[in-house]
């Protein structure tokens, strides 16, 4: 890259690190590391992101890996060898660009949307959808994967399209995009959505994995979740298929706390221009066809932010 990382992590806080691998950022007065998030990740030398060990191909935990010897990660947070994943290896992208190290924390999802995390994290790269009601507590990010939303059924089902559930019991994660759906709460800006079941009986998860099992041996008749999480269910083996129809599309972002108690637009700005950047020049598509075996990352290139009417404060 022509800088250190070391000399590029203290560079941050004014203007951006070169080399070819790097994308522009505009420079600007130097920041205080004791209220600008962007001047104290420099100063720290590592961006906190949240994880979940037991999302593949998400985010995964990486067997037989040991805690990197020579680290800037605290004794409670994970190292970049210890965990993998589309959304984790995305996370050690944007730490790259920044010059710093990426260090991972295991929040729950309930923990992560609802906000309020203290400064224990910087930014949440978990497959998090752009939502009305997440943007009353989280600054959305550069979406960096869109992806679709789809209703999951036994094999063996005589289940063919959506409207076959209503009524019936389907499974969703607690909390995340797809209950507000089907609960007909959802709104994402500038997008329609089309209601495909009436009167679901909705059962809670709070993570998906429980819920797609409860729905191979029987106990659901249907589970709507991400294409890419039903699909690793199925790789795993369980005897699952997918409806034809897609229930939505949604753009995946990365989140950062608006109750953070430093500034963070200039952190958000820098890293809306690295995911830009990484997906325009084909990285992030790759890193998707390796992970998910499909281009998910190509239809979130180019969208526009200002859509979705979001104004940093800070």
């Amino acid at each position: 890259m022509g800088v250190t990382v070391a000399a590029c992590g203290a560079a941050l806080a004014s203007a951006s690190c070169g080399g070819s691998d790097d994308d522009p950022a505009v420079a600007r007065p130097a920041a205080n590391p004791a209220t600008d998030k962007l001047a104290q990740i420099a100063a720290r030398g590592t961006l906190v992101l949240s994880t979940d060990p037991l999302y593949p191909p998400q985010s995964f935990a990486v067997k037989g890996s040991k805690r990197a010897a020579s680290t800037k990660c605290a004794e409670n947070q994970l190292t970049a060898s210890q965990i993998s994943g589309y959304d984790a290896d995305t996370g050690k992208l944007v730490a790259r660009r920044l010059g710093v190290e990426p260090c991972f924390v295991v929040p729950t999802w309930t923990q992560i949307t609802a906000g309020n995390w203290a400064d224990r994290w910087d930014i949440a790269y978990g497959s998090g959808a752009i939502n009305t009601d997440r943007m009353k507590h989280l600054w959305m990010t550069q979406p960096y994967r869109v992806e679709p939303q789809r209703f999951f059924v036994r094999k063996g089902s005589p289940y063919r399209v959506p409207s076959d559930l209503d009524g019936k019991r389907i499974g969703v994660c607690s909390g995340c995009t797809v209950e507000f759906y089907l609960k007909g709460v959802l709104a994402i800006p500038g997008t329609e959505l089309a209601k495909k079941v009436d009167a679901p009986r909705i059962v809670e998860f709070e993570v998906e994995p429980p819920g797609l099992k409860a729905l191979s041996v029987g106990k659901l008749d249907g589970f709507l979740t991400a294409e890419a999480v039903g699909e690793e269910a199925i790789k795993q083996g369980r005897p699952l298929r997918a409806l034809d129809d897609v229930a939505f599309t949604m753009p995946l972002t990365g989140f950062v706390d608006k109750s953070s108690g430093l500034a963070v637009k200039p952190f958000i700005d820098r890293v809306d221009a690295i995911v830009s950047g990484l997906l325009s020049d084909g990285t992030m598509s790759k890193l998707s066809v390796k992970y998910f075996g499909k281009d998910y990352a190509a239809a979130a290139k180019g969208f526009d932010m200002g859509s979705i009417g979001q104004q940093v404060s800070q």
